[in-house]
């Protein structure tokens, strides 16, 4: 039986995360790293349970940075980017919950060692109780973004990457996505940022499901930005097609970019990459002044939650934002 991914507004019943353990993945700025990881989680534990996957012997330092209401479950870890290396929770027919556990192969190999990120998804079903769908495929939960109602988007430029899944045709892997997720119309955008070298174009840095026919989409107003081009024939790619169940896209623009200064270093903050909770939304967000139209923006979107800005400057600086570090476990019987 094929298995259906929820959208991520579904109610949860808990916010999964990975506390960082690839120290030279962060260099200097490692401390800060883990930081903004605990910025993130208590952030989020005010509007849903948060269980933080920890290194083993670390779980004890995890509940003194983010505090005694995360749970903390302690399992061997390479990194700590829980939406690719994770399970996708889904439900079958019957309506019983399980994770798909997808193949992991550190974004193409970009990262040594990665088995027991691999190793992860399985372990950590294991301890929550819930069953096992496996897929042979390579696939990070940052490469999609679902609608609950059969419709997902996700990139060419990330998921027919030669790096991922060499031997398999767009078809089969179209195939994949309607057996393990429920998607019954793929969407494909051309294009992941053209600066996203880590996961070669992940769509959650693109555009994001907010509500039955309705995604925001990353539009940088500025012409010298390198996406100004490549993410407005994105968008012209959804103003033409129509989801599953036959509705056009209302689309919603999000034109703020911002640049946070890490000793020096300009680094991009991508504010689409949040996290919707129950009842709220958290956002990556620089500490500048193109913040506040960025969430007003949002709050627009998603007029039903609250919005929150946690400052993530040293998240980019290692590759990502938010919703990278995230992974909604959806309540049984969403």
């Amino acid at each position: 039986m094929g298995t259906r991914m929820p959208a991520e507004w579904a109610e949860h019943e808990a916010c999964l995360m990975a506390w960082p353990t690839r120290q030279e993945l962060w260099g200097p700025v490692y401390d800060r790293a883990l930081g903004e990881y605990a910025a993130v989680a208590r952030a989020i534990s005010a509007f849903e349970p948060v269980i933080m996957i920890a290194g083993p012997g670390r779980g004890a330092e995890v509940r003194r940075a983010c505090g005694k209401q995360i749970e903390v479950i302690e399992l061997p870890t390479d990194d700590s980017w829980l939406r690719d290396s994770g399970p996708i929770l889904a439900f079958t027919q019957d309506g019983e919950r399980v994770g798909v556990d997808f193949r992991f192969n550190a974004w193409g190999e970009k990262r040594y060692p990665w088995d027991s990120d691999d190793k992860l998804a399985g372990l950590l079903l294991d301890r929550l109780g819930i069953g096992r769908v496996h897929s042979s495929m390579v696939l990070e939960g940052g490469a999609i973004t679902v609608d609950g109602e059969g419709t997902l988007i996700t990139t060419e430029q990330c998921l027919l990457h030669p790096n991922r899944n060499p031997l398999m045709s767009r078809e089969e892997i179209e195939s994949v996505l309607r057996e393990r997720l429920g998607a019954d119309k793929v969407i494909w955008l051309p294009y992941g940022g053209l600066e996203d070298t880590e996961t070669d174009g992940h769509v959650d840095g693109v555009c994001a499901f907010v509500g039955p026919g309705r995604v925001v989409v990353s539009l940088p107003d500025d012409p010298d930005h390198p996406d100004y081009a490549r993410m407005r024939a994105n968008r012209a790619v959804l103003e033409a097609v129509t989801d599953a169940r036959g509705r056009k896209l209302e689309i919603i623009e999000l034109p703020q970019t911002a640049y946070a200064d890490l000793d020096g270093e300009e680094i991009e903050v991508g504010y689409l990459n949040f996290y919707l909770a129950n009842g709220g939304v958290v956002v990556p967000v620089a500490g500048t002044p193109e913040d506040r139209a960025a969430l007003a923006v949002l709050a627009a979107a998603l007029p039903d939650r609250e919005v929150v800005g946690v400052e993530t400057p040293t998240l980019a600086y290692g590759g990502g934002g938010i919703h990278c570090i995230t992974q909604q476990l959806p309540k049984a019987g969403a």
